[in-house]
């Protein structure tokens, strides 16, 4: 028996059947209604870093109440002398099995997407277990989901959103999972109202890290 010619046909059927699965794939129906660029955001009296933000609407989530919230995360990402210098607010039409926040399926839309970092998606829910309000995935927990890497997303009905999507963005720009449990930091595990303060420590990981990664610039 001649090993090598029974193999050949074998082989020739698994390459068919790769070409085949991989042109069966066909890219999400997504579509971008609108884009809305947001520069009037607060500002530090004395900025020494950039941050430009891509926010995703996943779900019908009012403009005004993404507005706010990004307003509110530009006060409190200040006190480390950041600035947000422009938001590009994108209403995104996706199907709606990727409008929640789940593992696979994100990782098609942001695929998909293609957009610079960091990018925040405010969506429909979460179908992740354990199920969190609000998570953010930087450089050090996505190495099995690359796709994902320097993203937030938000599931609806999150509260104090302003707190929660500078929580959620300081956790990416430290790419570190970390909460603190000074009293009035903003890094604590539970993100209230009074949860609002970062240290000058916690402000030089998130700026060092933040510039080394590339989604931080210094200001001119």
């Amino acid at each position: 028996m001649n090993v090598r010619q029974s193999l050949h046909p074998l082989i020739a059927t698994l390459t068919a059947l790769l070409i085949t699965a991989v042109s069966a794939h066909e890219p999400l129906p997504l579509r971008i209604e609108h884009r809305t660029a947001i520069r009037d955001l607060p500002a530090p009296a004395a900025a020494t870093q950039a941050l430009e933000l891509r926010v995703i609407n996943l779900d019908q989530w009012p403009e005004a109440e993404i507005h706010a919230a990004l307003r509110s995360t530009a006060q409190i990402l200040g006190q480390c002398g950041i600035r947000v210098t422009r938001a590009d607010l994108l209403q995104v039409t996706a199907p709606e099995t990727h409008r929640h926040f789940d593992t696979p399926r994100s990782r098609e839309l942001a695929r998909e997407l293609a957009l610079p970092k960091p990018a925040v998606f405010f969506t429909a829910g979460t179908r992740q277990i354990p199920a969190f309000d609000a998570e953010a995935i930087g450089r050090g927990n996505s190495r099995t989901r690359p796709e994902l890497a320097d993203t937030v997303w938000i599931a609806k009905g999150a509260r104090d959103l302003g707190i929660v999507v500078a929580h959620e963005l300081a956790h990416v720009l430290m790419d570190s999972g970390e909460h603190k449990s000074d009293t009035g930091n903003l890094m604590a595990e539970s993100t209230t109202p009074q949860n609002t303060q970062l240290t000058a420590v916690q402000c030089e990981r998130i700026n060092s890290t933040g510039r080394r990664n590339g989604l931080l610039r210094g200001v001119d």
